[in-house]
């Protein structure tokens, strides 16, 4: 497969991350793209050249000239329209959380597996250039054996409406930003260290209006090696997205941030545009973020995902992956609930992956 044809399915703020990030992907065309409604359909379709635009899923489902389906779709989307393209026999890349609960990751991982095609999990974080680099490291055994690890990712609360509404979304502030925090952690430690047991607070501090959910939490992960991280997430941190990881081992440490430490900063009177993902200002002091698809991982991924599918391999992020970070997700509100430890229950594990020809 010299190229392979995408369609995106979604129009929205990851939507055109995915966009970005697909930009710089030689093997990688946007053919179609879908979205609820035809203005946005149209719109999104302007912006991006992409040839067509359409609402009707299924139409697009079943078209023979599509290789790759991306799921850039609201959180209670993600289980139907995955199901879709299961039952059709689609490969798929899904955007993170998988599910709003283990049990719906549960059933797109195996309705997945058993379709044959590939599957994908869209987590930025681990394809982040500095966090690959970290782990790279780390695999050089610069940190020794990884001990602790803390993980960070804030800003001022979510872009659109519906990501505030917990029933639609699957939960608050945890859910939304310690997707990526998890799945940090298990790659700085490694995937073969499971997490056994997790603790976590959370509370409504600022956002009373807005949410029935968490705008800020804390989760601490218990691993099997012994190992320990904590994740720290919030819906209202001032200043634009902030990204920060630290990884501790016994011989030494790495730090990686992103957001808060990027080689510009400017003073303007005027505004400035578009400075940092979900800041405030844009004026004033500011610390613009060049190529944040790239510094986020987007292009990282989507390079991965489309590569997997030319070369017919298993991505190294897939909806076990999702699944995992839901059941751990799941664990950690019954402690923010029973304000007690909980042990992880991963369920029956998976079948292996087999890819079809």
């Amino acid at each position: 497969m010299d190229n392979v044809r995408i369609a995106l399915l979604g129009s929205g703020f990851v939507a055109d991350f995915y966009l970005q990030g697909l930009a710089n992907v030689r093997s990688g065309e946007v053919v179609a793209n879908y979205s609820r409604t035809p203005e946005r359909a149209n719109a999104f379709a302007r912006a991006w050249s992409i040839p067509e635009s359409t609402t009707d899923l299924q139409a697009l489902i079943a078209r023979n000239d599509i290789d790759l389906y991306v799921i850039a779709l609201p959180n209670e989307m993600h289980l139907p329209v995955s199901l879709m393209l299961s039952s059709a026999g689609r490969n798929q890349v899904c955007t993170k959380p998988l599910g709003r609960t283990d049990r719906e990751a549960r059933s797109m991982l195996d309705a997945a597996k058993a379709s044959g095609a590939m599957h994908g999990y869209a987590e930025t974080e681990v394809f982040a250039p500095a966090v690959v680099k970290a782990r790279q490291m780390i695999e050089h055994g610069a940190l020794g054996r990884v001990l602790w690890v803390r993980s960070r990712e804030s800003h001022g609360g979510p872009h659109s409406a519906h990501f505030w509404d917990v029933e639609k979304t699957g939960g608050g502030a945890l859910n939304d930003l310690g997707c990526h925090c998890i799945e940090a952690a298990r790659y700085f430690f490694g995937k073969e260290d499971k997490i056994v047991e997790v603790m976590a607070w959370g509370a409504r501090l600022v956002h009373h209006d807005k949410t029935q959910g968490e705008d800020n939490a804390l989760l601490a992960l218990k691993f099997e090696s012994g190992g320990f991280a904590h994740c720290e997430l919030s819906w209202t941190t001032k200043g634009g997205l902030d990204l920060r990881n630290e990884i501790h081992g016994s011989e030494g440490s790495i730090f990686t941030d992103v957001t808060r430490s990027t080689p510009i900063w400017a003073f303007t009177t005027q505004s400035a545009g578009y400075v940092l993902e979900k800041a405030e200002i844009d004026s004033g002091w500011t610390r613009p973020l060049p190529e944040e698809a790239f510094t986020y991982g987007y292009q990282g991924e989507m390079r991965h995902f489309v590569n997997c599918l030319r070369q017919h391999a298993t991505p190294r992020e897939t909806y076990e992956d999702g699944y995992i970070v839901n059941c751990i997700l799941d664990a950690g509100y019954e402690s923010m609930r029973s304000h007690q430890w909980v042990g992880v229950n991963y369920g029956t594990p998976p079948a292996p992956i087999r890819m079809k020809e």
